[in-house]
């Protein structure tokens, strides 16, 4: 039996029920030999590489310590392992419509916090597989999400016979309290923080950033002065609409020969040209000084690095969607990016947990974490970008094709881009507010635009 971290637990406190912080994903397959039931088969045999896929948090009688986790007793893999069919012809519309209705429930609690999604329907027998992680799940050291466990390199790879498992048996109220009171006794200098203490004692906080150096002072500093007002921080609700777009890694490589930055400096502008087309669109007044501030997490990885490496750091960067000119917005974008840091304003990861207790177990879920503690005030979207292998990838057998992400939204934020490379692709997944931002599929035609007006003007 494993206590979760406050900072674990914080996800679980923070969370509301019309305001879920799983963090999504959507991939397409080609069509998988055997079907849906191979797929199924899948899972159940890699689930002895994820242990926690089969435990339920626990709760403390009187939140005396944090929650536990504990063999789920009643585990049932299917039901977390779900099929369902859209209708003919099986469109992009209508698998993203299924997508937003899945992402907008959130997980129960009562069982182990995941949920996995069989899509058959599509269009030359292709099936898509919806993930839902919670990040109390996920760890990124020991535990990672079920959709990394299920992609091979090659079509042949070895699947294992699922293994016999049995449940330990769940502690009673007893153990729970004893554990507890145990752990206080043998640490009394530290006391037993409970999670929702954590997350809701602002003056606690406040003295814990006391001792915090670099980034995370500069972070706290830079909280005082809120994001700029913006149609994207319009109140939420409980429905969520997702749309995607897809540009070709090429055309971006070709952008940032041409006009100088990174790859994540040519996308964070395709970004930016979108949102102002997306505000003009809406009748927004626009002016030259216009900027919509986002929580961007990028990986500190060399580009000619063969695998994504684990360091990330997050910048608070003002998009400068009142500049007319794409040139201009991606040299103002290159500069930022590059004064973050050579002035050391970076808010590493670290810095991160320093601040508000998240963690990046990936880079998307650093995201989501980030987020949760920071965005309120500091930042309107959150845009997450994490480099995926340039191979195909297969699962049972069928190649990848395509893969979403789907970034929880903030409190009080209408949008989320989350951006995956992979296979010479780059992918957009964008999670909107159903209310406040419903027309997010124009801002994902908007930008695969942007990038085709980039490419015109490399030449």
């Amino acid at each position: 039996m494993e206590r979760l971290t406050t900072l674990d637990a914080s996800f679980l406190y923070l969370e509301k029920p019309d305001n879920p912080m799983h963090v999504a994903g959507v991939l397409v397959l080609e069509p998988p030999t055997g079907g849906l039931d191979a797929l199924a088969s899948l899972v159940e045999a890699r689930l002895p590489l994820v242990p926690r896929y089969r435990q339920r948090v626990l709760e403390v009688p009187g939140h005396l310590a944090n929650p536990v986790w504990a063999d789920d007793p009643d585990f049932d893999v299917e039901y977390h392992v779900r099929r369902s069919a859209v209708p003919r012809p099986g469109t992009q519309a209508q698998l993203l419509d299924l997508v937003s209705r899945v992402v907008a429930r959130p997980l129960d609690r009562g069982r182990p916090l995941w949920e996995l999604y069989l899509v058959e329907g599509l269009p030359e027998g292709r099936v898509a597989v919806i993930t839902k992680t919670h990040p109390a799940l996920v760890d990124g050291l020991g535990t990672v999400d079920i959709g990394q466990v299920l992609l091979d390199h090659s079509p042949d790879a070895f699947l294992p016979e699922p293994e016999q498992w049995r449940p330990r048996r769940l502690p009673g109220v007893l153990q729970l309290v004893g554990e507890a009171v145990e752990e206080y006794v043998q640490r009394p200098s530290a006391v037993v923080e409970t999670a929702r203490h954590a997350v809701t004692d602002v003056r606690a906080t406040g003295a814990r950033l006391t001792g915090a150096a670099g980034g995370a002072v500069r972070a706290a500093r830079s909280a005082l002065f809120p994001a700029p007002s913006s149609p994207l921080n319009a109140t939420s609700g409980s429905q969520r609409r997702v749309a995607v777009a897809r540009v070709e890694l090429d055309d971006v490589k070709r952008v940032r020969k041409a006009h100088g930055g990174t790859v994540n400096d040519v996308l964070l502008t395709v970004v930016t040209g979108a949102l102002r087309d997306w505000l003009l669109s809406r009748g927004q007044a626009v002016v030259g000084s216009t900027s919509v501030r986002a929580l961007v997490p990028v990986s500190v990885q060399g580009e000619e690095e063969e695998a994504p490496g684990n360091r990330v750091s997050s910048y608070l960067v003002d998009l400068p969607v009142g500049e007319p000119n794409p040139r201009v917005r991606l040299a103002r974008l290159s500069y930022a990016m590059r004064g973050v840091n050579q002035h050391r304003r970076s808010v590493g990861a670290d810095a991160l947990i320093a601040l508000t207790g998240f963690a990046p177990p990936t880079l998307h879920a650093l995201g989501a974490r980030a987020a949760r503690g920071l965005s309120r005030r500091m930042a309107n979207l959150v845009v997450t970008n994490s480099p995926g292998p340039q191979v195909p990838l297969y699962a049972a057998g069928a190649r990848m094709l395509e893969v979403f992400p789907v970034v929880p939204l903030a409190p009080g934020q209408g949008l989320s881009v989350g951006i995956t490379s992979y296979d010479g692709c780059v992918f957009f997944g964008l999670n909107a507010d159903r209310d406040g931002v419903g027309d997010v599929d124009v801002l994902a035609d908007l930008i695969e635009q942007e990038l085709a007006v980039l490419v015109e003007t490399a030449g």
